[in-house]
């Protein structure tokens, strides 16, 4: 079993970087295309931004300096790629993240890919009334397992600060599903 830091070192290596690279692909795709669906709810957004990430990955691998994990620092490229597209998406249709969100939601029974039942198509309107922060600190701690260290890392900010933004997205989330 290679340790991460050989692995980066393959990455950054031109003789080994397009099979570790292709490696890499294997490893995180679907977890990465996971968070970032939670972020995006569009399929279709989902896969560009994952493939965005993952070139901006491939571009900016040799600047990766190891002081986060590697799963931290793909996370954190994917969290901003959605952002990016998110407020792209939103200035585009002239409206504003807020609404984009909602919009993308109740597009979510037409999207042949969710697969989710009333329950989850409800969770995920909740979710869409968060700010956006809070929306992706509940997404990585209550779909990803993430601990508030890695947030800490991936988001830059405290993990009292984390837990502080989980503990309220969760009860607007309660409020928003007992409210009817």
């Amino acid at each position: 079993m290679n340790t991460e830091s050989e692995f980066i070192e393959r990455l950054k290596n031109p003789l080994t970087k397009e099979a570790a690279f292709r490696e890499l692909l294997q490893l995180y795709k679907e977890r990465l295309y996971w968070h970032i669906r939670k972020i995006v709810i569009s399929h279709d957004d989902a896969d560009d931004v994952l493939q965005n990430t993952f070139i901006k990955v491939y571009r900016s691998i040799d600047k990766f300096k190891g002081d986060s994990k590697l799963f931290s620092w793909l996370y954190r490229i994917a969290t901003n790629e959605s952002i990016t597209l998110i407020n792209k998406n939103a200035k585009r249709l002239q409206i504003t993240n807020e609404e984009h969100q909602t919009n993308a939601i109740n597009n979510l029974t037409a999207d042949v890919y969710f697969e989710g039942d009333e329950i989850q198509l409800k969770l995920q309107k909740a979710i869409a009334t968060l700010p956006q922060k809070q929306q992706m600190v509940f997404n990585m701690k209550y779909f990803d397992d993430l601990k508030y260290k890695e947030m800490s890392e991936i988001l830059y900010t405290s993990e009292g600060a984390l837990k502080a933004s989980y503990h309220i997205a969760v009860k607007k989330i309660e409020a928003f599903l007992t409210s009817d």
